[in-house]
C-alpha cells in the first residue's frame, strides 16, 4: 500500500510517501515541502500548492492520501491558512478518487510513538528508526525565487532538485511533468 501523507500549511506544506503493508517494514519513497511566499496573493499560493500536491500524485500514484486534520489553535490566521491547504489536498485526492484520512496530530502522535503528547524529537526519532533512515527526514532546500516568480506569472511550477529529496541520501530523482491543464 502506499501511501500520500501532507501535513497542510500555506508557508511549507509538508509531503511524504510511505510503502508498506501489515507485517513488514515500511519503506520511505519520497519527503519534500512545497513552498509558498507569505506575501503572495492567497489564491496564487493556494493554486502552487495544488500544482505541487498534483505533481507528487502524479509521480508517486498512491493508493491513499492522509492529511493532518486542523486542529484548534488560538491564531485564527494560522487556523485558516491550515485548512485551506489541507482542502486544496482533500481536493486533489478525490479529483482522482484516491480516499482521503484524517488525522490529528495526536492521533499520528499515538500511532508513530504510543503517545499523543510525543514531542518532535520523539516523533523524528521513531520515524527514523520505522522506516530504517539514516537520519530523521527533513525540509530540502528551498526553491529558487524564479521557480515561484513561474507561478505567479501563470506557469506550473515544476518539483526541482531543490524541493525533493530521497530517503536515505540528498539526491534527488527526476521532476515529474506537471499535469495538463483542464
Amino acid at each position: 500500500m502506499r501511501v500520500l501523507g501532507v501535513d497542510p500549511g500555506l508557508t511549507r506544506c509538508g509531503v511524504g510517501v510511505v510503502d508498506g503493508v501489515a507485517g513488514r517494514p515500511l519503506t520511505m519513497v519520497g519527503v519534500g515541502v512545497v513552498r509558498t511566499p507569505a506575501d503572495a496573493e492567497l489564491g496564487l499560493r493556494l493554486v502552487a500548492i495544488e500544482q505541487g500536491i498534483e505533481a507528487w500524485l502524479d509521480e508517486h500514484r498512491p493508493e491513499f492520501v492522509a492529511v493532518e486534520r486542523v486542529f484548534s489553535q488560538h491564531n485564527v490566521r494560522t487556523v485558516m491558512g491550515t485548512a485551506q491547504a489541507s482542502a486544496v489536498a482533500m481536493l486533489c485526492a478525490a479529483r482522482r478518487g484516491i480516499p482521503v484520512a484524517l488525522h490529528t496530530p495526536s492521533e499520528v502522535k499515538a500511532a508513530v510513538t504510543g503517545s499523543g503528547r510525543a514531542d518532535k524529537a520523539q516523533v523524528g526519532a521513531m520515524v527514523t528508526r520505522l522506516l530504517r533512515l539514516d537520519a530523521p527526514p527533513g525540509p530540502p532546500t528551498r526553491p529558487t525565487p524564479s521557480r515561484w516568480r513561474s507561478v505567479t506569472s501563470g506557469g506550473a511550477p515544476r518539483p526541482t532538485a531543490s524541493s525533493r529529496r530521497s530517503p536515505r541520501t540528498a539526491s534527488s530523482r527526476p521532476s515529474p511533468s506537471t499535469r495538463p491543464a483542464p
